[in-house]
């Protein structure tokens, strides 16, 4: 997995704008696609990703700083199944199923989606949001792209789905108007849930940021674009 579009940066050649998305090359999947078209090419060139073997787009929520390069990657390569949450407009999935090969409608319902990947189904009701969840027998992992249904949450959930811990969470954990309770209470609450290892990054806030650190130590992972994991 490799982060091309964050508001961190960890890469002097890529360009930071708020929002996020990253690419998972070993199944074809974009996930998010930032807030801006031109940007997301240009991380992505710089990283090595060619925009013409993406296969599948997972959206997690219908914030412009998720979709907003959606356009951009379609215009060069339409030949992707898109995973969408029905929360979209509806007249912007009426163009988006003119505009890709195969258009996937994600409810409230979790659900496999190919492989060893399950969406979360859509969480919370003011933003109903998906999550992607990777099952493995080894290190399963959770992208969020905001959190907003809260991390621990979300991470509840997705550990319902997959019947098993999950061990690794990734993405926007929302904490950023957090005070450092609410923080540290997010912390122990991973924790409790059998949660190893952290990369928290776009909305979760720098003071977020730090204090995940410091929790989880070696086992965390900095974030920004131009991260590999």
């Amino acid at each position: 997995m490799k982060i091309v579009f964050d508001n961190y940066n960890s890469n002097d050649k890529c360009q930071s704008l708020w929002g996020f998305s990253a690419y998972f090359e070993e199944y074809k999947l974009l996930f998010d696609t930032g807030s801006n078209g031109r940007v997301l090419l240009k991380n992505m060139a710089e990283l090595d990703v060619d925009v013409k073997e993406i296969k599948y787009i997972f959206i997690s929520h219908s914030h412009w700083d998720h979709i907003g390069g959606l356009d951009s990657i379609l215009e060069l390569n339409p030949n992707v199944t898109l995973f969408l949450p029905i929360s979209l407009s509806k007249y912007l999935i009426k163009d988006l199923k003119s505009l890709a090969k195969n258009v996937v409608m994600c409810t409230k319902e979790p659900k496999k989606l190919f492989d060893n990947l399950y969406t979360t189904g859509l969480l919370g009701c003011d933003m109903p949001e998906q999550s992607l969840i990777i099952d493995s027998d080894t290190e399963s992992k959770l992208m969020t792209g905001c959190g907003h249904f809260g991390i621990e949450n979300i991470t509840k959930v997705a550990t319902k789905v997959i019947s098993k811990d999950i061990k690794f969470v990734i993405g926007g954990f929302h904490l950023l108007k957090s005070d450092e309770d609410k923080i540290i209470s997010s912390v122990e609450s991973l924790k409790k849930l059998g949660v190893t290892k952290v990369l928290p990054t776009h909305c979760s806030g720098d003071k977020a940021i730090e204090i995940y650190k410091n929790s989880f130590q070696t086992n965390y992972i900095a974030g920004g674009i131009g991260t590999k994991i």
